[in-house]
């Protein structure tokens, strides 16, 4: 019998799934090469909260996910929809499907704006501050890594 492998949650784009705000992935290889010793659950907290995929571009307005979080800023899509209920329901879901699997490990897209780790993205610019469900895991504790 095969021994039992430890679980990672990994942000679903970059296992290949399209679920990216214009319908694409950003698979990358290093995050698919650990299924060869972990089982990988796919989470893309964006579409946990109930945004379509492809759906239009959001950037958190001022501060980082910690702010949003706060109640101090708010997610807005590129047409102007405040989608920053959401961003904190998917959020919420990342966390609950980490503590159901008690993942202790988590790799999430570089970036963005629900993900990103170490960097988000404002006005095309790339600029550092964590995303909303980054935040949140990482005030409960949960190590993070990201990947581009």
């Amino acid at each position: 019998m095969a021994a039992k492998k430890a679980k990672i949650v990994v942000s679903a784009c970059l296992l290949g799934e399209n679920c990216r705000y214009d319908g694409t992935s950003r698979e990358n290889s290093k995050a698919k090469y650990l299924a060869k010793e972990f089982d990988l659950i796919p989470v893309c907290p964006e579409t946990l909260g109930g945004l379509p995929t492809p759906r239009p571009g959001a950037e958190i307005e001022s501060g980082d996910g910690i702010d949003v979080l706060k109640g101090k800023t708010r997610v807005v899509d590129m047409t102007g929809h405040d989608v920053t209920a959401c961003f904190i329901e998917g959020a919420k879901r990342t966390l609950q499907i980490i503590k159901e699997n008690a993942v202790h490990r988590v790799i999430l897209k570089s970036k963005s704006p629900s993900c990103g780790v170490k960097n988000i993205v404002r006005n095309g610019q790339k600029i550092s501050g964590s995303g909303v469900t980054a935040a949140l895991l990482r005030y409960e504790g949960i190590s993070l890594e990201e990947f581009d």
